[in-house]
């Protein structure tokens, strides 16, 4: 009992944040499935299959993370995994699109402001997820090559993140078209890199400039609180 006890001291705030997202997840399903038996209309239940897609490089990242803590694994296992977390990871993210469903026409029953819960309850995990799985990731660069190639990874993640989520949301590829055709796939993602468009261009930098501006404003305000606790930590154990 006791070392289960120490284990839950030791990672509880590991162990609240994975409780959250389900939560998080879990009110992201309640909310839809009311609106589907209020309205009888399943606008917005692609959110619910949205939010799958974002728990995917979650999970492959708590994977890698778990497993990086032996150096064998950073440089046989971690590189595969990491592929995948690539393909997958823009699926995250790129929930924040969803917002400009919601001036779309053709919600039945429901008030906007119900909507706008749903929508902005769904985007903002499935953005979540996405910086824990990043911050993972980055975790791994940084512990076994340094700082610079970690701020360096977060960097290109971003810009290619970025340009999954206009693919995505404007030529309509997603993840699974990478896996199942993979050649005919990159031929057109190699089309849109060739010849890119004004909005293109305009979309990529801009959503990696607010996506790393989230990453960021979270990363310090996370290693702020850190900071305070090892103050503390140190106060009291002085006094």
């Amino acid at each position: 009992m006791n070392a289960i006890k120490n284990f839950i001291n030791r990672h509880r705030y590991n162990i609240a944040v994975f409780v959250l997202l389900n939560i998080a997840c879990l009110v992201c399903i309640l909310l839809v499935a009311a609106r589907v038996a209020y309205t009888d209309s399943i606008r917005h239940t692609g959110l619910i299959w949205n939010l799958f897609l974002a728990w995917i490089p979650f999970i492959l990242a708590y994977f890698a993370y778990s497993i990086s803590w032996k150096r064998i694994w950073v440089y046989i296992t971690i590189p595969i995994i990491a592929i995948l977390w690539l393909v997958f990871f823009p699926n995250a993210p790129y929930m924040l699109t969803d917002l400009q469903d919601l001036a779309r026409s053709g919600g039945v029953g429901a008030p906007l402001w119900y909507d706008v819960i749903i929508v902005v309850w769904c985007s903002w995990t499935g953005m979540l997820l996405g910086v824990i799985s990043l911050y993972l990731m980055q975790d791994i660069v940084l512990r076994n090559f340094g700082r610079v190639s970690g701020w360096f990874f977060v960097f290109v993640i971003s810009g290619m993140s970025s340009f999954g989520i206009y693919i995505g949301r404007f030529v309509r590829l997603n993840s699974w078209d990478i896996l199942q055709s993979p050649t005919e796939t990159a031929m057109e993602i190699l089309g849109l890199v060739i010849d890119p468009s004004m909005r293109l261009a305009a979309f990529t930098a801009l959503y990696t400039f607010f996506f790393l501006f989230v990453y960021l404003l979270l990363y310090s305000f996370s290693h702020m609180l850190h900071t305070h606790t090892s103050i503390n930590e140190a106060s009291n154990g002085y006094q």
